[in-house]
């Protein structure tokens, strides 16, 4: 009763890590995390966000542009100040030299006033100083720009589309790495388990020799060979803990936080379930090529919007004086234009420009095609894999099952002087080579199911 309560009370204190002051975390968990803090992925999100900025600016192009124009200024040049005048329809006709001209009425001796025509009037060409303030409201709207602007809207929505697609990516692989990562922590703590029995083994051993050597049967070059092994095991142990240490470190830079203990899952992960087009449908890179794809259909529309005219309107009002805003109302003006503009030959440039964005068109649509094929060979090669491995870790768990039994049969010999410390040894050896072995072919089948799961973008919980 008592022996149950202890095995009770270990098994409570081993699920209970807050008790030790540590928080121990789970996958699930760790993938949330990620989520939310991988600097990465925070800053995959600011690229997705700039490219939904160039997204609604190529929109924006349909709406045309309002702008507000505020000129000042102050000249006495003729021309200047006449268009000021004009402007602010404040011209008079002494503007125009009629002082001079009017001078000439009954003036003696009539030669003053010979070729009055070809006279230069002063108040014309040396007007005095004059300021100018012109505020102006102007609207523009392209009404047909050859499906351009279209075009371009559709390139911004295929790159924002990219952007996202990319940022998938990056956690997809960021996921892979954690999981990778967490399944590694699970297969050390087996191997370190698996060499922590063995290590108390040794150390049964090493008493036995020791009590051996006492009573005469055993040598002392028996205890060293037990000491030696004994501090190798130690040491691979030594070495299991530090990769542990390092994993910590790892996942504590994926998650941006300090992790300081896990959950670890079970070492075994088993494998996904998916088709060959349910794979293609999924995978983020054969997703990339189709967008891709749609962003060189877009570019061959731009490059036909040169065989098109484009048509735009405008309509603007303003309001000019010499002082700011004056007498804004009985100055004002509008004006309303619209502009039709056709290149009606450019020697050949259009039509090449449409040709190489159709060769591109092709290009990509073949490159998307060859990286389908390229998909479905890496499914069939890591499928192959993954086989070749579960008869590996199948094999070897059956070795490693029969090297327990024969290391105990030849301690047992030991005891009985019918074989040697060197035989121990040899088969402790082997034993332990087993157990690097199996975790060696766990540690590659995890990480070919994880690369099929990334390939086909998504995991398995």
């Amino acid at each position: 009763m008592k022996k149950k309560i202890c095995l009770f009370c270990v098994a409570f204190l081993l699920h209970s890590p807050s008790l030790f002051g540590a928080e121990r975390l789970s996958l699930e968990e760790a993938i949330e995390i990620l989520k939310t803090r991988n600097l990465e992925i925070q800053a995959a999100d600011y690229d997705v966000a700039a490219a939904q900025a160039d997204k609604d600016a190529a929109f924006g192009a349909h709406f045309g542009k309002l702008d507000l124009i505020q000129d000042v200024a102050r000249s006495n040049d003729a021309g200047n100040v006449f268009g000021f005048k004009l402007a602010s329809r404040e011209a008079n006709f002494g503007d125009f030299g009629f002082s001079d001209f009017m001078a000439c009425q009954g003036a003696t001796p009539p030669a003053y006033c010979a070729n009055i025509l070809t006279r230069e009037p002063n108040d014309l060409n040396y007007p005095e100083d004059r300021n100018f303030f012109q505020t102006k409201l102007k609207y523009e709207v392209p009404l047909f720009a050859g499906f351009k602007i279209n075009g371009y809207n559709d390139i911004a929505q295929a790159m924002a589309k990219m952007k996202t697609l990319e940022k998938e990516q990056l956690l997809n692989e960021k996921i892979y790495e954690t999981r990778k990562s967490f399944y590694d922590m699970s297969l050390l703590q087996d191997a370190i388990a698996n060499l922590e029995i063995i290590l108390k083994n040794i150390e049964t051993l090493e008493n036995m020799t020791q009590e051996m050597i006492a009573v005469g049967y055993a040598k002392k070059v028996d205890l060293l060979e037990v000491q030696a092994k004994k501090g190798n095991v130690a040491r691979l142990v030594r070495q299991m803990q530090s990769n542990q240490e390092l994993l910590y470190h790892y996942i504590s830079f994926l998650l941006n936080q300090e992790v300081k203990a896990i959950q670890p899952p079970s070492s075994d992960v088993n494998e996904p379930h998916f088709s060959d087009e349910e794979i293609l449908r999924r995978n983020i890179d054969i997703q990339k090529a189709h967008t891709g794809l749609e962003v060189r259909s877009s570019m061959v529309d731009v490059a036909q919007a040169s065989y098109y005219p484009t048509l735009g309107a405008f309509a603007e009002i303003s309001t000019a004086d010499d002082t700011f805003l004056g007498d804004a109302s009985d100055h004002k003006s509008y004006t309303l234009g619209a502009r039709l503009s056709w290149n009606l030959f450019s020697g050949g440039g259009d039509y090449a420009a449409v040709e190489k964005s159709r060769v591109e068109k092709l290009k990509t649509k073949t490159q998307v095609e060859l990286a389908k094929k390229g998909i479905i060979l890496q499914v069939a090669k890591i499928r192959t894999e993954i086989k070749t491995f579960d008869a590996e870790i199948d094999s070897l768990q059956k070795e490693l099952a029969l090297a327990n039994e024969i290391y105990k049969n030849y301690e047992g010999r030991y005891r009985e002087k019918l074989s040697s410390m060197s035989d121990v040894i040899i088969k402790q050896s082997e034993q332990i080579q087993k157990i690097l072995q199996l975790q060696e072919a766990k540690n590659k089948r995890n990480e070919r199911i994880f690369a099929l799961e990334k390939l086909a973008h998504g995991e398995q919980l």
